[in-house]
């Protein structure tokens, strides 16, 4: 057993992490690993959970946390490790052994290292200690200032731990390994002298004195830019030592006077500007605006394959060469390519004959040629062009240093590293609008073709999905095929399995292009890719893609990180990744093994139902689940937590279509039973939002679970389905549904489904039916009683009180009502809860007394609208229409037209 504070709050069993849930519970948890083995009081736990004025049950919900840490900790046995969460009066205690906290083995280990003598010793230690940490200290934990000082205490003693292992290797010679460890930790910790010091003097060592310079500058610029401050006595001691005598000679010596020749002519290296080339206006306006800055800017041009980055730089810069009186460079860097990256002295001899530096006075070594380069650019006004940059070392190199100098890098990659070392600015493109799309095709095809059949050209610039690259191909084919009509060639792209096949032309197409992108990706993250072409639906999250791919959601996310700085992925939303539908389709053809594929697709349809499932008991905490699930269910390798109501809702909201479309996937593929789960996991937006149109979605699970022969399955969908159709108007068709579900939950043994059914059944049995609905009630809370299932009982005593209130049986709806609330906990589902007390309140009133229902209503309408129910808002504010003040009715009518306003824009 472990538990984490060095990066996520976690906690580990043997069979892997435990669902920890919202962060208030983390931080909890956190409080009490922060202080293990000490009484932590409710005060201070308070303190590390709000960072304003706590709730007034504050303490209630620390109890709650803290009982469902206790029952997290015993269902693993915790005990048998020697942890125990107890009370100790108004305050917690945790005990646990120090070595299964990661925290304590981090200390422990530094604490050796600084007493070990041998460096290799030490060195050791202190790489062990670091391999625990594994982010950001206490992540996942709410960010109060009592926390947020605690992550940065732990922060700084890793920090600490990375500088005592730097100044090991220096002592040992090892100064390479010294650059790695620092390199990284200068970038995350740019304002920290001591590592920025030490990355100097490991540079300088290693031989690297130019490297060195360059860091100490590098440092001394961003502590001018984000402090105002000059370096400190430390760094300056390590810029000092990088100065000697050794470091600087070799380019005086290889640097004579003069080195110009006298030329002629401005230098312009730009290819040939791309023929065709429509649109980007607003890119091109955004490039200027870039350029346009101070002390020799850096643009990035980034975007995936084929967007057309390198038509848009140089048609750019071909546009703007007369702003750059002292010529313009350019390079291919050949970063994404079937041939190897040219070498840096290479292309600065390149640079340099063009500036006019003749071959008798050019140098030798790459290093020697790049100083050159920048002291010859320092006073020019020059444009460079870097193509196809697959990283931010190839680019560093050919940097000009004069302040009237531009360099525009074109890339897939999104050069994070030029962002940080050299202040590039990014300018992200992105596939054509539908309007330039078909434009672009004119301009290639000529108008004849694109107007005598506006639509089918459309419809092709849609299939191409905007990609230049793709309309580009998509016109040579139809150049090659003049016979060939837009509309037959769009009903050809239409079919997804010969889309990227039609998509190339000799040796020009999205499937080489993807291929070159590709080639260059890690092998963990290419095969997380080409799981990613499994998926069905649209877009994945990191449990999604860890479940597709077979590993972990860290492991998947950081994938998925790299596949968005490749620029094969889009992150629409935090978390939320889209593949842009060529790149699916190249995806999907890199795997060809259909065990695999099924394989993958199991696990995703289970997934999905485990990922339901936990935002249902964050949408409707306390509720049954909606189903068992089959026997041979595959638990994910991880499922996202939901903190709210309103988080679980807005997920379901987002993943109803995808949630079809694998439902759809799984119904295709002959697997019955996980369809009609994923259909009816997703009831509490059905509840929520119940004139969505479920009706459709509900009938295919219903045939689903059919497919089946499983009594259960049918029960479950039924009881759903015929519940919508009440809700629709469709009385007739959900009666129907819902006489037969009860008694094939009956049959299936399923008590609850079958209680649920008979209530169902009473709310849609017509008004001239009371005592079949009463009778249907009864039934299911003697059945919910018998099985002592509070949720159950809670939601027939509500139909028993509605049909009381219906009958004019006033006390008794007011009682069921009563005792209905009276079983629920404070989370009780909302919904049940307001109607409760709408049917509360219309008793009162009935009864007489028309303050106390007025006031039972109100309460119950406020709740609704605060928690976005707009159905209860409306049936609350329809009763308190009939007893409110004549003063309050103008107020009250608009609420309820804004309730009802809400309903339909659904």
């Amino acid at each position: 057993m472990e538990f984490q504070v060095l990066g996520p709050v976690s906690v580990s069993g043997s069979d892997g992490p435990l669902p920890l849930g919202p962060a208030k519970r983390r931080s909890l948890l956190a409080m009490l690993l922060l202080r293990a083995n000490v009484a932590v009081s409710v005060d201070t736990l308070t303190e590390a959970l709000w960072d304003d004025e706590p709730p007034l049950h504050a303490r209630t919900v620390i109890q709650g946390h803290v009982s469902r840490l206790r029952a997290l900790l015993a269902g693993v046995d915790a005990s048998a490790y020697g942890v125990e969460l107890s009370t100790r009066g108004s305050a917690y205690h945790l005990e646990l052994p120090e070595t299964l906290l990661d925290a304590h083995r981090f200390d422990g280990l530094v604490a050796l290292a600084r007493r070990a003598t041998d460096p290799g010793d030490r060195a050791a230690l202190l790489t062990e200690a670091l391999a625990l940490w594994q982010g950001p200290a206490l992540a996942g934990a709410y960010p109060s200032p009592l926390l947020r000082s605690a992550a940065h205490t732990l922060d700084e003693a890793r920090l600490a731990a990375v500088e005592l292992l730097a100044d090991t290797y220096v002592a040992g010679g090892e100064h390479e390994r010294a650059v790695q460890l620092l390199r990284p930790e200068t970038g995350a910790h740019p304002l920290r002298e001591p590592l920025a010091a030490r990355l100097v003097e490991a540079l300088h060592h290693a031989g690297r004195s130019s490297e060195a310079l360059d860091a100490y500058h590098r440092a001394r610029q961003v502590l001018a830019d984000q402090l105002g401050a000059r370096p400190g006595a430390e760094l300056t001691a390590a810029f000092t030592v990088a100065l000697g005598p050794e470091s600087a000679p070799a380019v005086r010596a290889e640097t004579p006077q003069p080195v110009l020749e006298s030329v002629q002519f401005r230098p312009n290296l730009l290819p040939r500007t791309p023929r065709g080339f429509h649109g980007r206006t607003v890119e091109s306006a955004a490039l200027t605006a870039a350029a346009a800055g101070p002390d020799g800017p850096v643009v990035v041009v980034t975007g995936p394959a084929g967007v057309g980055k390198t038509a848009l730089a140089v048609r750019w810069a071909a546009d703007r060469h007369s702003d750059f009186p002292d010529g313009t460079l350019y390079a291919d860097l050949r970063g994404f390519s079937d041939t190897s990256d040219p070498e840096p002295a290479e292309l600065l001899r390149e640079f340099l004959v063009a500036l006019g530096v003749p071959p008798r006075r050019m140098p030798e070594s790459a290093d020697a040629a790049g100083a050159l380069f920048r002291s010859l650019t320092a006073e020019l006004r020059l444009l460079v062009v870097l193509d196809n940059a697959r990283t931010s070392a190839q680019v560093r190199p050919l940097l000009p240093t004069g302040p009237g100098c531009v360099t525009v890098v074109t890339s897939r990659a999104r050069l994070a590293g030029l962002v940080a070392s050299d202040a590039a600015r990014v300018l992200a493109l992105d596939v054509l609008a539908t309007d330039d799309s078909v434009a672009l095709l004119t301009r290639l095809l000529g108008e004849h073709r694109t107007a005598a059949d506006p639509q089918a050209a459309c419809r092709t610039a849609e299939l191409c999905g905007g990609l230049p690259l793709a309309l580009r191909v998509a016109a040579a084919r139809l150049v090659e095929l003049p016979a060939l009509g837009l509309a037959s060639f769009a009903d050809r792209l239409a079919d997804e399995r010969q889309r990227l096949e039609l998509l190339a032309a000799e040796d020009i197409g999205v499937a080489s292009a993807l291929r070159l992108t590709t080639a260059h990706l890690p092998a963990d993250v290419a095969q997380l890719f080409t799981a990613l072409g499994h998926h069905p639906g649209t877009h994945v999250d990191r449990f999604s893609a860890a479940t597709l791919a077979g590993t972990t959601p860290p492991d998947a996310a950081r994938a998925l990180d790299r596949l968005v700085a490749a620029h094969l992925l889009t992150e629409t939303a935090p978390g939320r990744y889209v593949l842009h539908d060529l790149v699916r389709l190249y995806a999907r053809g890199q795997s060809r093994d259909p065990a695999a594929r099924a394989a993958a697709r199991l696990r995703l349809y289970d997934h999905c139902v485990a990922t339901a499932l936990s935002a249902s008991e964050a949408a409707e905490p306390g509720g049954e689940p909606a189903f068992v699930q089959p026997d041979d269910f595959q638990q994910p390798p991880g499922v996202r937590d939901f903190t709210s109501r309103e988080e679980a809702l807005d997920w379901f909201a987002a993943e109803r279509d995808d949630l079809a479309l694998i439902a759809a996937a799984a119904r295709a593929e002959d697997r019955p039973e996980r369809a009609w789960r994923i259909a009816v996991t997703q009831w509490p937006l059905v509840v929520w939002r119940v004139l969505a149109d479920w009706a459709p979605t509900l009938e295919a699970a219903l045939a689903d679970a059919r497919a089946c022969a499983d009594p259960y399955a049918e029960a479950r969908v039924l009881t759903l389905l015929g519940w919508v159709l009440a809700e629709e108007g469709r009385t007739a068709e959900a009666v129907r549904h819902l006489r037969v579900a009860p008694e094939l939950a009956a049959c299936a043994g399923d008590v609850l489904g079958e209680a649920t059914a008979l209530v169902n059944l009473a709310a849609a049995l017509p008004d001239d039916e009371p005592g079949a609905a009463e009778t249907a009630c009864t039934r299911a809370l003697a059945l919910a009683t018998e099985v002592d299932d509070a949720h159950t009982r809670m939601l027939a005593l509500q139909h028993l009180a509605r049909i009381h209130l219906g009958a004019g049986r006033h006390r008794q709806a007011y009682e069921a009502a009563e005792v209905a609330l009276g079983l629920g906990p404070e989370h009780e589902a909302v919904a049940r809860r307001v109607l409760l007390r709408t049917w509360q309140g219309e008793a009162l009133a009935g009864l007489g007394d028309t303050v106390a229902g007025r006031r039972c209503l109100a309460r119950a309408a406020l709740e609704a609208e605060r928690t976005g129910y707009d159905a209860g808002a409306v049936t609350a504010l329809d009763a308190l229409l009939h007893i409110a003040d004549q003063d309050a009715l103008p107020e009250l009518r608009r609420r309820h037209a804004a309730a009802h306003a809400r309903i339909r824009a659904r």
